[in-house]
């Protein structure tokens, strides 16, 4: 019995992404377009499903396309720089969510402050969005 040949809409199928996700890797050179024969559709080996299984884990672990193309050029036996790269990346996710508490807090003390509905004072939010907003411009002249 032979194989059921894997096209796009199959692979797309197997892989769990949508046909141009194939189409947009396949242009930033994540992956190799087969051949296109004279007649018929273009066939893919079977292990470019794990390669797009492999591309959209990293993409939910914080890599960007280039970090993933990266990591796919080390490949297996380059274990020390695929680390460097995971703790480089471990180190920008660190202050990502530094920054969203300071944001987090910010914004729980300005809700807090809010007196919600007395039109008697300026909203607390909006005063303190117009206050940053005017340093911002007068720190850029």
């Amino acid at each position: 019995m032979t194989e059921t040949p894997l096209t796009i809409g199959r692979l797309a199928k197997a892989a769990e992404v949508n046909i141009e996700t194939i189409r947009y890797y396949q242009r930033v050179a994540l992956l190799v377009e087969p051949i296109k024969p004279l007649a018929g559709f273009r066939v893919y080996p079977s292990e470019t499903i794990n390669r797009i299984r492999f591309i959209k884990r990293a993409q939910k672990l914080g890599f960007n396309l280039l970090d993933i193309a990266h990591l796919l050029e080390l490949g297996e036996g380059h274990c020390n720089d695929v680390r460097e790269q995971a703790e480089a990346k471990l180190g920008q996710i660190e202050a990502q969510i530094k920054d969203l508490q300071t944001i987090r807090k910010t914004l729980k003390k300005l809700i807090t402050e809010c007196n919600g509905g007395d039109k008697s004072e300026p909203c607390p939010i909006v005063q303190s969005l117009t206050e940053n907003s005017a340093k911002k411009n007068e720190n850029n002249r």
